[in-house]
């Protein structure tokens, strides 16, 4: 399927929706996976500095890949517009935008390792034994850096292509590619940690040589001429580019505060705290995953809309995809409210850090509901490249947390809690408020 579609119709293809959101469902939870084998694989060695080693390492790389992942977001939208305004050459030209883009960052990255691994290491209080594996583990898996930034724009431009089908076999295969080589590496070699963090490094060239073969495949020859016209890579052809994920480089670092400083405020109430807000936190990213699915959604079927100036179909849109995130945020919310003791008491090491995690069950229960619109709204800002906006209201969003935080800390950790649930909510109502003025001055061209 590709990203031409038809004129502004009063019937909304809903399955569409669907199509899309199911198969970044399972590919997000599929990503995540990989992080439960990998540990899985290294506690088979019986050590638990090890264990402890590639926990550090994982983290680092969350942080530091999660931040650059702007670049996969920034050119799922840029391709779903330029698919309904100027064709498929356009779409090819964004995808080189993205290569490009990405290799200069990688190159930046890999420039700066020397000073950047041991900070990131510092940051997340490695020592000793721990420090000494976790290097082995880093600077082996750091390499991938080139690998991993190409993937995000190769797999930006199949989302953005709605080509999902080939995004998920992908994903699948980089997984179970990652987890076999770590078996036959770290175990079957006795290569140790270092094997861990070969197969990571072998994984992510292997799926950027699967994912261009597939795109080759797909858009060969407009990728060809786009680079014969040379004009991609063009320093005027890169602005807007780099314009729309700089702001969405910006708005991720400034999340990732807000997430910082639930850890870090939990942490000053003691480990007990820590532990049980760490579970509450994992279960709030599984709903993050689930619900990122209409994210993507709104990704592609609102940049497509916008570059169609299509507004009719943009804002019935956004109805729809709301309307199903939020069914699945109170599936969600049911399942946390039936069974979320059982889960966390499944997690918690200590009879006390599972009393203390089941004392925040209503936020666990809260959480998707809280958080679903947001999820969907980032995708419809990213789709209409309105990044400046998300990045705003981002920052909104995160100065209105700081103030309760300040204002509900004699409440105890139900007072950090019920900050974060408002932190979630406060952005989706700037978005929305926002999301006026943007839709009026977008479509003005297309009134009658």
């Amino acid at each position: 399927m590709t990203s031409q579609t038809a004129a502004p119709s009063p019937t909304f293809d809903t399955r569409l929706i669907w199509a899309i959101a199911l198969p970044a469902m399972v590919t997000n939870v599929a990503t995540a996976l990989i992080g439960v084998g990998d540990m899985w694989i290294v506690g088979q060695l019986g050590d638990a500095p090890t264990q402890g080693a590639v926990d550090i390492g994982a983290k680092l790389f969350a942080a530091l890949f999660t931040v650059m992942n702007f670049l996969k977001t920034g050119t799922t939208g840029l391709v779903a517009q330029a698919g309904t305004r100027s064709g498929a050459q356009a779409q090819a030209a964004v995808l080189i935008k993205g290569l490009v883009v990405g290799g200069a960052i990688a190159a930046l990255l890999l420039l700066a390792k020397p000073v950047l691994m041991p900070l990131l290491l510092d940051a997340l209080g490695a020592e000793a034994r721990v420090r000494t594996a976790a290097v082995v583990y880093a600077d082996i898996r750091y390499w991938s850096a080139p690998a991993v930034m190409a993937n995000f724009a190769l797999v930006g431009f199949l989302v953005g292509r709605r080509r999902m089908r080939e995004v998920l076999a992908i994903e699948v295969f980089y997984n179970l590619l990652n987890v076999a080589l770590g078996l036959w590496l770290a175990l079957g070699l006795d290569w140790g940690i270092a094997g861990i963090g070969w197969s990571s490094f072998t994984a992510e060239f292997a799926k950027l040589a699967i994912a261009s073969l597939v795109i080759w495949r797909i858009a060969g020859g407009e990728i060809g001429t786009a680079l014969r016209s040379g004009t991609s890579i063009s320093l005027a052809a890169l602005k807007p580019f780099l314009a729309v994920n700089r702001d969405l480089f910006l708005r991720t670092v400034v999340l990732m505060v807000a997430i910082t400083a639930l850890t870090r405020l939990g942490a000053e109430r003691g480990p007990i705290v820590l532990a049980a807000n760490g579970i509450i936190y994992q279960l709030f990213v599984l709903s993050a995953l689930l619900l990122d699915g209409f994210e993507n959604a709104a990704q592609v079927i609102n940049g497509e809309r916008a570059g169609d100036e299509d507004r009719v179909g943009f804002t019935a849109y956004i109805r729809l995809i709301l309307w199903r995130c939020l069914a699945v945020a109170i599936v969600l919310a049911l399942v946390f409210a039936a069974i979320g003791g059982a889960i966390t008491d499944s997690f918690a090491a200590t009879p006390a850090v599972a009393s203390e995690a089941r004392q925040l069950w209503p936020w666990l229960v809260a959480i998707p509901l809280a958080g679903f619109a947001g999820f969907v709204l980032d995708g419809v800002f990213v789709g209409a490249s309105w990044t400046r906006a998300l990045l705003l209201t981002m920052v909104g969003a995160v100065a209105g947390y700081a103030v309760l935080l300040l204002l509900t800390w004699p409440l105890g950790n139900d007072g950090l809690w019920f900050s974060f649930i408002a932190f979630l909510v406060l952005r989706a109502g700037l978005q929305l408020v926002a999301m006026r003025r943007l839709i009026a001055r977008h479509f003005r061209a297309a009134r009658p």
